[in-house]
């Protein structure tokens, strides 16, 4: 398979990426436990999950380079 986007960007998908899965994982597990899981729940994990990624995937690209520096440092 040929790549479709330039390796310039490989940070923005990799956040992107990153945000959008754990931000799913975490918004449903929390879903799940504040409301239980009935025939709305994904309803509602849904409108859970699209602002919290929209929180998380700017969250990831200021984080991540600090994250990196610190284990840069920690890691021998």
């Amino acid at each position: 398979m040929r790549p479709f986007v330039p390796r310039r960007l490989e940070p923005l998908v990799f956040g992107l990426l990153l945000s959008g899965l754990m931000s799913f994982i975490v918004s449903g597990l929390s879903t799940a436990i504040a409301r239980g899981v009935d025939a709305s729940f994904l309803l509602y994990w849904l409108s859970a999950w699209l602002p919290s990624w929209a929180l998380a995937f700017p969250a990831v690209l200021v984080v991540a380079p600090i994250v990196r520096r610190v284990v840069g440092r920690i890691v021998i």
